[in-house]
């Protein structure tokens, strides 16, 4: 299993990050990287599963899963 980077505990302090899967979890998980964490969280999310990916999952999340200032930022850079 890949493992998730540990800064990521702090954005995913609701789930058991021993568990943790970053492919069962990929929604969450750029959720909330796009949401809640800082430009080291965007650059894995960005380089673990991809452009094309990370799009995907904002283009399907309702917009009021994400704040809409990291929303802004994030259509910018993805």
């Amino acid at each position: 299993m890949k493992k998730i980077p540990d800064n990521f505990k702090s954005i995913l302090w609701s789930y058991d990050f021993s568990l943790c899967d970053p492919i069962k979890m990929k929604n969450t998980i750029i959720t909330n990287a796009i949401s809640y964490g800082n430009l080291d969280h965007w650059r894995w999310i960005k380089s673990f599963y991809g452009v094309g990916a990370v799009k995907k999952v904002l283009n399907t999340m309702p917009n009021l899963t994400i704040r809409p200032s990291a929303l802004r930022l994030a259509n910018l850079m993805f």
